[in-house]
């Protein structure tokens, strides 16, 4: 057994990478994290990391000359980073418009005799984890069941991947490509994903799992002690798994007040913000791992390799579905949560120094920092932002103001700006200072010295 309290204290000799996954962080995110955390003359781990770049987010149409598309999604950014291929949204490990199926670097790992390993706290069959070792047309494809089909949201239905069943040629849903696949470490949330009974199967996917050798745990207490040497698959909740805070009574984001007369004339009147809040502990993290703790566990379990090295994934995916919902203390949770991971990883790399640790995210989200007292209060002139506003109490005891004004929609789409890419001292001379999001792929290949013949081009090669 393999105690996750003593992890290996040896410079193994082989190379590892570490890439670490905000879903959803752009500078915004960081900032309000900064601020609230630490404050705004204080420094984030992020922050004290010896190599900083951006990164311009690719992605394309389905049409055959591939038109720019400059907001992406989660499911063809991922892609990008995993196989280097840019794709259009909502493709999992497939090339846009011809639909084929793009080597990732978690393949050619293995090719390589690496173990490989995903970690999320979202369901493992979402778009970010999902996009390093499975190849389906459509992300919502995430079990046996939904690849047939089903309502996304209500009223609107995805057609699923009949393409992409077994009995059509295809690899079968997420969920059975991650139980048939030669991952080392699989952990997070979908239990869900892992109860229906697979294609051509009398068993569930979590059977399937079991047979084809994956430990299988569900709860938190078990990391503690997991076998050496066995694939683990983990499993904490039934979809994405619990977010750390919340504002204070589960408050989010609501739109400003206005009163009748400054619906009449938006120049006079007045407009009632909402109250200022801090954030509080989300009660349903109490029973689930960390994203700490899940990284410590899978550098433990990787690290064993007889000297042949690892590539680990490591996602903090709801800054990004906190982001949706506009609530911005899940999101400070979630980064504080990568920020925790970033430390552990970099504690490993002390131990093993041929470790080059990537930290970056897929795409830009809703959230903004906007002014609390808006310059033009001088004049008079009720100045609000037009979307929904939360005003959180700082450790600095001021109000940070963040606004969400996307759409007129229930939900928050991303944005299009670039992305911050973080590295250790490692990443000296390998990483440039402005890289495309595929060019992360060509980075860790290169630096892992990864066969990029068995890697199949696509568009945006």
């Amino acid at each position: 057994l393999v105690t996750v309290a003593t992890p290996p204290a040896f410079a193994s000799g082989a190379r590892n990478v570490i890439l670490i996954i905000g879903d959803g962080m752009d500078d915004h995110q960081i900032t309000i994290a900064r601020n609230y955390l630490v404050g705004a003359r204080g420094k984030l781990l992020l922050d004290r990391m010896p190599l900083r770049s951006v990164v311009q987010v690719l992605t394309v149409t389905d049409e055959e000359a591939g038109k720019a598309v400059y907001v992406a999604d989660s499911a063809n950014t991922a892609t990008s980073m995993a196989s280097g291929v840019v794709t259009s949204r909502g493709r999992i490990g497939t090339s846009a418009g011809s639909d084929v199926d793009v080597t990732s670097i978690v393949e050619l790992a293995h090719a390589a005799g690496m173990k490989t390993g995903i970690v999320s706290t979202s369901s493992v069959t979402d778009a970010t984890p999902a996009a390093f070792f499975a190849h389906v047309s459509r992300r919502d494809c995430e079990n046996p069941d939904t690849i047939l089909g089903s309502e996304v949201r209500p009223g609107i239905r995805s057609p699923g991947c009949p393409a992409d069943l077994k009995r059509n040629g295809g690899l079968g849903s997420i969920s059975e490509q991650a139980a048939n696949s030669n991952l080392d470490v699989v952990l997070g949330g979908g239990a869900k994903h892992f109860t229906p009974i697979a294609e051509g199967e009398t068993r569930s996917v979590r059977d399937v799992a079991a047979g084809n050798g994956f430990h299988v745990i569900t709860e938190a207490a078990q990391l503690r002690k997991v076998p050496a040497g066995k694939k683990l698959l983990g499993i904490f909740a039934d979809s994405h798994i619990s977010v750390r805070l919340r504002g204070e009574d589960a408050r989010i984001a609501s739109k400003p007040d206005r009163d009748v007369l400054n619906r009449l004339n938006r120049f006079f009147g007045s407009v009632q913000f909402p109250d200022p809040m801090r954030c509080e502990a989300e009660p349903g993290f109490a029973g689930v791992p960390s994203l700490k703790m899940m990284t410590d566990v899978a550098l433990s379990q990787l690290s064993n390799n007889g000297g042949k090295g690892f590539f680990l994934a490591i996602e903090s995916a709801l800054i990004d579905k906190q982001s949706h919902v506009r609530n911005p203390c899940g999101s400070i949770g979630e980064l504080e949560q990568l920020n925790e991971a970033v430390a552990s990883a970099l504690e490993y790399a002390e131990r093993d120094p041929e470790t080059l640790i990537l930290v970056t995210s897929d795409h830009g989200h809703a959230a903004q920092v906007v002014p609390n007292e808006s310059l033009f209060d001088r004049y008079g002139i009720p100045v609000f932002t037009p979307g929904r506003l939360a005003r959180l109490v700082t450790r600095d005891g001021a109000i940070l103001a963040v606004s969400y004004a996307t759409n007129s929609f229930r939900f928050e789409e991303h944005t299009g700006v670039n992305v911050p890419l973080y590295a250790n001292r490692v990443g000296h001379g390998r990483v440039p200072s402005m890289v495309t999001q595929p060019e992360i792929f060509d980075i860790m290949v290169e630096y892992l010295g990864l066969n990029r013949a068995l890697a199949q081009g696509g568009p945006g090669r």
